[in-house]
């Protein structure tokens, strides 16, 4: 039965969706100047054409000031007509499409947007070497609004879903962990209080939203490190989005700021990214200090499912497992223990077709495994459009 449950039609909230698959928001590094570029249109384009269920654009940030790098796209009204254009392209292909949107917080680059970033506490981040600025309240209450902006434009340039984006130490995520909310008022403290912000944002997304749209969020199982968010607070943070009325969850885990290849798992391509970084002070950094900060994870496959099964057992929402899947055969299992989508990423930047693939070879596996994972793909996406580096 599990087999058979992957390629058929799955729903969340009003969008019924062709197949159990969802193309992942990994970031694709394909919006320079902040619009979306044919690159960007045509990749996920071809994800479509390659049998995916839905596919995600990726890291669209809700204002200038949430973005960190210049290659990213912001949801603003001039945007619309370029998202229209993909989401366009991805409907002709027969698959849904939905954009991930979010805000840095203290990872912000003011040499992107001209804008100091913005935290729960402004505590200095090493990993963007920022000293953000602490938001007060009337901050925080103008950024839940701007997050229902960015949803109302989502609608408009023909978007199917939006995914909220609550993790991987993001500016939800940095009101959530207690890490980088240090807050002493009603926004700190307990995660009753740490979770306010959330609850304020899903309030607006879901009035934007309308019957029409459906709303996903990115949540962590955990934050990956001691201080952080730990696994039963991740828990927690489901039941409350639940309460809020998410339509699905997408689980995964890690905070980028600290344990940033906790959500990948597998190699870290220090050289590369060091190749590909071109602020100097950061490069400088990065040469001495990369291979200490940044702690690599042994890969396996579905290295969440776990921790994720936890979530599965507190909630009666949707779940979409998202986690190092590179073959049919995980698939189903993860399918068959309860989850209702499975989202994947690298195994469609190494081959837009891969959900083609192991429909039509079930023993078919994603070449992705057989590099490490090297996660050379991520260090692309930093300095320009995300690509496959990987030569079998």
């Amino acid at each position: 039965m599990a087999k058979e449950k992957l390629f058929t039609p799955g729903t969340i909230g009003p969008l019924k969706i062709r197949n159990r698959t969802i193309r992942s928001a990994g970031f694709e590094g394909m919006c320079p100047g902040g619009f979306p570029s044919d690159s960007l249109i045509n990749y996920h384009r071809s994800v479509a054409a390659g049998g995916i269920g839905m596919t995600t654009v990726a890291y669209v940030s809700v204002t200038n000031g949430g973005r960190t790098f210049s290659h990213q796209a912001w949801m603003r009204p001039e945007a619309i007509p370029h998202f229209r254009k993909l989401t366009d392209a991805v409907h002709r292909e027969g698959a849904a499409v939905s954009v991930q949107l979010g805000h840095a917080g203290n990872m912000g680059d003011s040499k992107v947007s001209g804008q100091r970033a913005v935290s729960p506490s402004g505590k200095f981040c090493l990993f963007g070497l920022t000293l953000p600025r602490k938001m007060s309240e009337p901050d925080i209450e103008e950024m839940a609004r701007a997050h229902g902006r960015a949803v109302a434009m989502a609608r408009e340039a023909g978007f199917d879903a939006v995914e909220i984006h609550a993790g991987h130490g993001y500016l939800i995520s940095q009101f959530l962990s207690p890490f980088t909310n240090r807050r002493t008022d009603r926004f700190g403290g307990s995660l009753e209080n740490r979770a306010r912000f959330l609850r304020m944002v899903m309030a607006e997304a879901k009035k934007a939203a309308g019957k029409k749209t459906a709303v996903l969020v990115k949540t962590n199982l955990e934050d990956g490190f001691s201080g952080g968010m730990d696994k039963n607070e991740g828990i927690e943070v489901a039941r409350i989005l639940e309460n809020e009325g998410a339509d699905a969850l997408v689980l995964s885990g890690g905070f980028t700021s600290k344990t940033p290849f906790y959500m990948l798992r597998g190699l870290t391509p220090h050289r590369e990214l060091i190749s590909y970084q071109k602020d100097p002070l950061i490069k400088l950094g990065m040469m001495g200090f990369s291979r200490i900060m940044i702690r690599d994870y042994p890969y396996r496959e579905a290295f969440f499912l776990e921790d994720a099964l936890k979530v599965r057992e507190a909630v009666k929402l949707p779940l979409v497992y998202v986690g190092g899947l590179v073959s049919r055969k995980k698939i189903d299992e993860v399918l068959g223990k309860g989850f209702d989508f499975v989202a994947i990423a690298r195994a469609l930047v190494a081959d837009a077709g891969f959900v083609n693939r192991i429909r039509e070879d079930p023993a078919h596996v994603s070449k992705c495994l057989r590099c490490g994972p090297c996660n050379s793909c991520v260090a692309t996406m930093y300095m320009g459009e995300m690509r496959c580096t990987f030569e079998s």
